[in-house]
């Protein structure tokens, strides 16, 4: 390592705590700034060229929180890095080992960072390559994966979810695993698809905005957990530049994260999902702080599905 890599190192942190500072005062988000910078100093080195975004949430225990999702390369081990530095405990529970399968059997992208600024470090993101997206039934047969992908396969197919990957998270605080499906149906899900999903897996009946974003869903992602034989969550997620555009009514605390960001780049681009739960759904919506053309891939976005709104 040169003399100029930790400046740069902390140059690069420095910049995005910034921006997470101007952002979590907007949104009134209490935290302590040298927990952000922490999380972002272990991986800072690579935070100068990383794709960044910020996402905010509705409902309980979420609207207090900012996340921050960052890329980084895939010839580092995250995992090590986070656990060497005290951002994760070391365990014995199968968690731990997922990253490690993933990379020992499917052919890895890169990875990226999920953290709280309130809550801390979160998830890694395991990115495939899109020419090389992985089969759910060989993902289901790795030995640390959830056994509830398994049990599954028959209820992702039988609604048509898709047979690859592209895109996991693996959640390290609540133990659980996203699996993002690689084909997704063309033209979204019917609502007779999502309320039929919902019902199936004991979560509560839609609302008519989550079956109109169901419609437009480009992607679709299941949440699975290794205490559960079920899937414990179905999320549906749209893409687009102006978020005032979707058939939704947006929750103020949304609307301000918007006008903040499209006042800052008025060309930035959203992701605005919907999730399912037991006692209910939540929204989320992503915004990019720093974007490259990779993002279209690790997204699985169709052909010039943001060059018009949504």
């Amino acid at each position: 390592m040169s003399e100029a890599d930790p400046i740069s190192r902390s140059s690069a942190a420095r910049a995005l705590c910034s921006a997470i500072e101007e952002t979590a005062g907007l949104l009134e988000v209490d935290y302590v700034r040298d927990d952000v910078l922490r999380v972002l100093n272990v991986y800072g080195g690579e935070l100068s060229r990383a794709v960044v975004a910020f996402r905010v949430a509705t409902g309980a225990h979420r609207a207090d929180e900012l996340d921050c999702r960052f890329t980084v390369p895939r010839d580092v081990d995250p995992y090590r890095l986070a656990v060497d530095s005290g951002l994760l405990e070391e365990t014995d529970h199968p968690v731990a080992r997922l990253l490690a399968d993933l990379r020992d059997n499917c052919p890895v992208d890169g990875y990226g960072i999920d953290f709280g600024v309130v809550g801390g470090f979160k998830k890694i993101w395991v990115v495939l390559p899109r020419t090389a997206l992985h089969s759910v039934t060989e993902l289901a047969g790795l030995p640390s994966m959830p056994h509830s992908l398994g049990k599954s396969l028959d209820f992702i197919s039988r609604h048509g979810l898709g047979d690859t990957v592209g895109l996991l998270g693996v959640d390290y605080r609540n133990r659980t695993v996203n699996v993002y499906f690689g084909e997704p149906p063309a033209g979204g899900i019917a609502p007779e698809s999502v309320r039929s999903m919902l019902r199936e897996v004991d979560q509560a009946e839609p609302s008519e905005q989550m079956l109109r974003l169901g419609r437009r869903a480009f992607g679709v992602y299941v949440t699975l957990g290794w205490d559960s034989p079920v899937i414990e969550r179905i999320c549906f997620a749209v893409a687009t530049t102006d978020p005032a555009s979707l058939p939704v009514e947006l929750d103020e605390r949304i609307e301000r994260f918007v006008r903040h960001v499209r006042r800052t780049d008025p060309d930035t681009r959203f992701v605005y999902a919907v999730a399912s739960q037991p006692d209910g759904e939540y929204y989320k919506l992503q915004s990019y702080y720093r974007w490259d053309s990779g993002v279209r891939d690790i997204m699985r976005l169709p052909a010039g599905a943001l060059a018009d709104p949504v």
